[in-house]
């Protein structure tokens, strides 16, 4: 807000939004007070204020939480995360740990903390990119390493006391009586159950003290049943033939729980492999050199424009631009591009790479959070923060689940002791019931794919934005391209200059004119074909959008650019059509020279542009045809030159001559056969890539397109758009393999247990390897290749 027109503005949105009663917006604070109903949601406010033209300040915090076990407990924290005042958003990763936060810039980021803490969970702002997994964070936790030893060993304890329990059992069908004594199964059950099982204890009473419930709630009553009938036939000896007891089923399920749950960290953090193998590439230091003397220093110490010094084999410490050295830079784990990359004076690099073989002197540019390798991190990250819109089912279903499950249960202990008058046999039944249920299961089906695909589609130089990108670049129909720069090499030459009094000189030495300065790659290729002549200075030049650019040289007004320029300002180009036609027809881009004079605008001459298709393009639309995918291009260019490159590379459909602003129309108008995904790399295609289903950014591209797309290319090369689409159906075939899985353990096992035909020590079983099936099956995508890296460029 500027002016007191835009606080009347903001309050005017704000008063629009039903259930609002009064609106009060202070312009020295921009802050507004809102009196509303129960019913108005801060979300709504927001949206009311964008729509109004306006931006809410915001910003996102990352939480770790400690204590969820199953998708209940990470629904819990998501609500009680939403209750707190300022949230605007929240998502909670059940595979991470973690939770983002979006809320109102300025809001105590205590508070979301005290929020979990009084759903019954841990919650801390984890340390900063300089922490380790082996140093303690900010909270004073422990390091994660010890924690992971601390749960290895209770592990190993509970085995060594559950297995005693467990194989007189086994050795029952070969007629071995190996029984123990009552009192010492008590001895051996009671620490797995009150000390190994405390966690259990301490979680289900959490979510009890909150309402709800979770999948320790039902591990510690099912374990806790068969253990207090244990204990009950133990001291009341239960008949001549001694007590029934059921220690092991306590015990051994307890300890089947844990080892399901260490497997399971195992695996969750194989899934993060990738976001761990990029934030490895960042050097700790980096050798500076001022006042003349190389100095090592921290990362953190650098600043733009100092010079570093990269020795043969060393990491690039920071983004920045080559001012001595010669060498080659090893990219493959920023970029996915398995060669390496010549670099010369006046190139850039990238910060994490690997130098080669040369001593290379470097200015640098970017530093911190504005390096490439920071940015793709971030992108990475969010990407699997968030939540894909199946998620939005699962959650629903988590939400009834353990309540469900509790019903069930209860149901069947009733059932068999009631009807069936055994309530020994109802109890067993009943805990089979409580432990064969797994929601955690569920709560890891989603995340942890969206996790393993985005971490190797960016290991192979494919950034995914979002998780709801990812879902649906799966039902893509047609895929559009941009043609310069994205099909083709996007650096044309200039094939001719022709005069149309055959003065040919003329025309190349006016066009330079009012080209130079600019960063066109036409202009690129008329300064580069005119640099050994002498060029005047031009004035007054002004581009005219997608159209070509007009200005005065050497007192005349000129005019150069597209033949709709030429239209739009009266030019005859009758004398030049067969050769303009000729040329166009044969794949070149014709821009022509025009004079405004007294008695009209007239034409001087054109000129002719070659652009080759990149080596890889033909393969990467093949591949496309090969998925079931339409493909079409959508260019500025002259239809013959656009034709030209179509045919080349079996293109379906051409949009040419299209306009940077009716690119998005165009985009809109392919929509009628299904979902779209445009590719571009320019300024000019971010409208494209904004109305697209899927935006795709090539990597060599600007800024601004790679922030409209939904999905970000490392490289430029045309092959990792089906290679983008190949890891998204691979993904979203995991998340539906993985929901199966979740709940095929429920629907099947469920019924046996509540029918007597499920023993709970094989529930305990089947309840802890659900989840490790699920994350083993989501760490399968890692076996995924890019189909680029394994086939050679056609040439």
């Amino acid at each position: 807000m500027s002016c007191a027109s835009c606080v009347g503005r903001v309050e005017k949105a704000l008063s629009k939004v039903a259930g609002v009663r009064a609106v009060s917006v202070n312009l020295a604070t921009e802050m507004a007070e809102v009196d509303a109903g129960d019913d108005v949601s801060l979300s709504t406010l927001v949206d009311a204020v964008a729509a109004g033209g306006y931006a809410v300040r915001d910003e996102s915090i990352d939480l770790a939480i400690e204590g969820m076990t199953c998708a209940s407990c990470a629904g819990r924290v998501e609500k009680a995360l939403a209750a707190v005042p300022g949230v605007l958003e929240v998502n909670v990763n059940l595979a991470t740990e973690q939770a983002r936060v979006r809320i109102l810039a300025g809001c105590d980021a205590s508070a979301l903390v005290d929020a979990v803490r009084a759903a019954g969970y841990g919650a801390r702002i984890p340390a900063t990119d300089a922490a380790t997994d082996g140093d303690p964070d900010t909270a004073g936790h422990p390091p994660r390493d010890s924690r992971h030893s601390r749960e290895l060993r209770h592990l190993l304890i509970a085995i060594a006391l559950s297995a005693p329990l467990m194989l007189p059992m086994l050795a029952m069908p070969f007629g071995r009586d190996w029984m123990l004594p009552g009192w010492v199964q008590f001895a051996l059950a009671t620490p797995v159950q009150f000390w190994l099982g405390a966690r259990f204890y301490r979680a289900g009473w959490g979510a009890l003290k909150a309402g709800a419930g979770n999948m320790d709630l039902l591990v510690a009553l099912g374990t806790s049943a068969g253990y207090g009938l244990s204990v009950y036939h133990l001291f009341a000896d239960a008949g001549p033939g001694g007590a029934h007891l059921y220690f092991e089923a306590s015990a051994v399920v307890i300890t089947l729980v844990l080892l399901g749950k260490g497997l399971e960290a195992r695996a969750k953090r194989q899934t993060t492999e990738a976001i761990r193998a990029l934030q490895a590439l960042r050097p700790d230091t980096a050798r500076v050199v001022r006042d003349g003397v190389e100095r090592e220093l921290p990362l953190e110490e650098v600043r733009v424009d100092d010079e570093v010094v990269v020795l043969p084999g060393e990491r690039i410490p920071v983004d920045a631009q080559i001012i001595e050295g010669r060498s080659h830079a090893d990219e493959s784990l920023i970029t996915g591009e398995s060669l390496s990359v010549a670099k010369e004076p006046g190139d850039r690099v990238t910060g994490g790479a690997v130098n080669g073989e040369g001593r290379l002197r470097l200015r640098t540019v970017a530093i911190g959070a504005e390096t490439a390798l920071a940015r793709i991190i971030r992108l990475v990250e969010d990407a699997q923060a968030k939540k894909a819109p199946i998620q939005r089912m699962v959650d629903k279903v988590s939400a009834v689940f353990v309540p469900v499950v509790v019903a069930i249960g209860v149901l069947t202990l009733l059932g068999w002791g009631l009807i069936g008058g055994d309530w020994n046999v109802a109890i067993l039944n009943a805990v089979a019931v409580l432990v064969i249920a797994c929601p955690c299961a569920l709560g890891l089906a989603t995340p942890t794919a969206i996790m393993a695909g985005t971490g190797v589609a960016a290991r192979a130089g494919i950034l995914i934005k979002d998780a709801e990108v990812l879902e649906t670049a799966r039902s893509l129909k047609v895929i559009a391209f941009d043609k310069t720069g994205t099909l083709t090499v996007g650096r044309p030459t200039l094939a001719q200059h022709i005069g149309a009094d055959g003065d040919d000189a003329t025309v190349l030495r006016l066009a330079a004119a009012l080209q130079t300065g600019s960063e066109h790659p036409l202009a690129s290729a008329v300064l580069q074909a005119a640099s050994d002549i002498d060029i005047p200075r031009a004035a007054n030049v002004r581009a005219l959008a997608g159209r070509g650019l007009e200005g005065e040289v050497e007192g005349r007004d000129l005019l150069l650019g597209s033949s709709r320029l030429m239209q739009e300002s009266g030019v005859d180009l009758t004398s030049m059509q067969l050769q303009g036609g000729d040329l166009a027809a044969h794949g070149h881009s014709v821009s022509w020279l025009a004079e405004r004079q007294p008695d009209g605008v007239r034409l001087l001459g054109l000129l002719a542009f070659c652009d080759e298709p990149r080596p890889q393009a033909r393969d990467a639309i093949r591949t496309l045809h090969a998925q079931g995918l339409r493909t079409a291009m959508i260019s500025g260019d002259n239809l013959g030159a656009a034709r030209a490159v179509a045919d080349a590379l079996g293109i379906d459909d051409v949009r040419a001559e299209v306009l940077p602003g009716d690119k998005a129309d165009a985009v809109n108008d392919l929509k009628a056969a299904g979902p779209v995904a445009m590719v571009g790399d320019g300024i000019n295609d971010a409208p494209a890539l904004t109305a697209a289903d899927v935006g795709i950014a090539m990597g060599g591209g600007s800024d601004v397109a790679m922030h409209a797309a939904g999905i970000t290319l490392m490289r430029s090369d045309p092959r990792l758009v089906s290679d983008a689409i190949a890891i998204s159906r691979r993904t979203s075939a995991k998340i539906r393999q993985n929901l199966f899985w979740a709940f095929i353990y429920n629907v099947i096992g469920i019924p046996l247990a509540a029918a007597g035909l499920l023993d709970p020590v094989v529930a305990g079983a089947a309840m802890a390897f659900s989840s490790v099936s699920v994350v083993s099956n989501t760490l399968l995508l890692r076996r995924w290749k890019p189909q680029s890296a394994s086939q050679p460029a056609a040439e």
